[in-house]
């Protein structure tokens, strides 16, 4: 595959894997309090500092995967942190009618810790911070 091919690929990946971290991230600064009161439901204690730490953690560490620096770590980061948030908010419904969009999400979920195993593995390309500290 031509390098330039690949590492706008790459970019295009990163970019599209932390939209989801990003947009929500910002929604949920705007909808704290309703936020804190579902993580309160769900059982979750301190939600809003679970809600704070959350919220850290989908902007930051989306925007660092847009650009690209600390990559594999921070798609390790979020592969771990999807476990727990996974297995919380998406495994179970008290609404038999709201299992198949559970099972939606869930997947979801399994399927962006696909992505982040594979930038874990593979980096985030030279187009990126990382890769340019690698080539200078």
């Amino acid at each position: 595959m031509n390098s330039n091919l690949q590492n706008a690929t790459a970019l295009a990946g990163r970019v599209l894997l932390a939209l989801i971290f990003v947009l929500s991230g910002f929604n949920k600064i705007g909808g704290f309090n309703g936020t804190a009161a579902y993580m309160t439901s769900m059982g979750l204690p301190f939600a809003s500092l679970l809600l704070v730490l959350t919220i850290a953690m989908e902007l930051g560490g989306g925007l660092l995967l847009v650009v690209g620096w600390q990559t594999r770590w921070v798609a390790l980061a979020f592969f771990l942190w999807l476990i727990p948030v996974t297995l919380v908010f998406h495994t179970t419904s008290h609404n038999p009618g709201e299992a198949q969009n559970q099972m939606i999400h869930f997947l979801k979920n399994v399927s962006i810790m696909g992505g982040m195993l594979q930038l874990f593995a593979f980096g985030p390309g030279a187009w990126s911070l990382d890769g340019r500290r690698r080539n200078a």
